[in-house]
């Protein structure tokens, strides 16, 4: 501490780069620093994607419900977060610096604050009309009691441990368990993440045609094969295809975390409903499934991690079974059949 201040006291002896390197070392001085800080940014982060989506409902027409949705939460993550992403982060840290690395980042953050602060503007009232149909409930409570949301959360649950599993584990896994060189490994993971943009808006297209409901009851399985093809599968180029294939559940995703409870609860607590899914979620399938998942590996070998990831993703299609359909064309089409019945 004495000479970060001594060197803000002579700043011809020091650059701003070391001295906020210096004054972010004091501060996170172990782990427990650096976990309150990703907390903070957690807290921060969090509301983001409920409030997005929800605004995305209200602007939505109810046959490209779930591809607009799909688009905001799956596709763009992908491409962003998992493609363009860590290859410009990691380029910048390499020949710049990470601290260099970690000032950039801030800037896509400032432009999509300043971007909502110009061109987003708030409906009040504005909703879908098979939304403003629903009746407000009188306590934010009873969304525990209403099905499809109870159902979403447990889907949450499961399928967030498929995935974050996955990403966790998979690159160590290919190249301890698999012996992958890190040019194979890094190739895998490209395919990973061109799936995440494919099946992004892929799957909730799919559900904008078919119903929510058989969407997830299909994919689901199909997202299960990939961890298990992780494990068996023979040359890199094959299990590049395969795993593009089969890494299904980022599409899923968007239609149990926001667009069946968008379609499911009032407008007046949609927000509310996507934050306890997302969180309930993070929260089980985020730190809890990661956690046990590491220490059964410890114990037991790398390849249990990737068979509780597909457990996770079966378990999330079987408890999609129970759900209420609520995909607008599929309920006019059953309306329809019945008056002509």
């Amino acid at each position: 501490m004495d000479e970060i201040k001594h060197d803000l006291q002579n700043p011809s002896k020091a650059t701003h780069e070391d001295l906020f390197g210096r004054g972010i070392t004091y501060l996170c001085i172990g782990f427990v620093s650096l976990l309150v800080f990703r907390a903070l940014m957690g807290l921060a982060e969090g509301p983001v994607l409920p409030i997005a989506q929800s605004l995305m409902i209200q602007s939505s027409t109810p046959s490209r419900r779930g591809l607009n949705m799909g688009l905001l939460q799956g596709s763009s993550a992908g491409l962003i977060g998992a493609m363009i992403g860590p290859p410009v982060v990691i380029g910048l840290a390499t020949n710049f610096g990470w601290r260099v690395a970690f000032y950039v980042t801030v800037i896509p953050g400032i432009l999509i604050a300043l971007s909502i602060w110009r061109w987003v503007h708030e409906h009040p009232g504005q909703a879908p009309a098979d939304a403003q149909a629903k009746p407000a409930p009188i306590n934010r409570w009873t969304l525990l009691r209403e099905r499809n949301v109870l159902l979403c959360m447990l889907i949450s649950c499961f399928f967030l441990t498929w995935f974050i599993i996955i990403i966790s584990f998979a690159p160590t896994f290919l190249v301890k368990y698999r012996e992958f060189s890190a040019a194979d490994m890094g190739f895998v993971m490209s395919c990973l993440g061109a799936a995440w943009v494919f099946w992004g808006f892929a799957v909730p297209a799919i559900s904008d045609r078919i119903g929510r409901k058989p969407t997830l009851v299909i994919f689901a399985p199909i997202a299960a094969l990939c961890p298990i093809a992780l494990i068996y599968g023979d040359s890199v180029s094959a299990l590049g295809v395969v795993v593009f294939v089969t890494y299904t559940g980022l599409g899923c995703f968007t239609l149990f975390m926001a667009t069946v409870p968008a379609e499911t609860v009032p407008p007046q607590v949609l927000t509310g409903a996507l934050g306890l899914i997302m969180g309930a979620g993070e929260l089980v399938g985020g730190f809890l499934a990661p956690t046990i998942a590491g220490f059964a590996a410890d114990h037991y070998g790398l390849p249990v991690a990737m068979w509780m990831s597909a457990g996770g993703a079966l378990t999330a299609g079987l408890l999609a079974l129970g759900l209420k359909e609520t995909a607008p064309l599929v309920l006019q089409r059953r309306a329809g059949t019945g008056v002509q019945a």
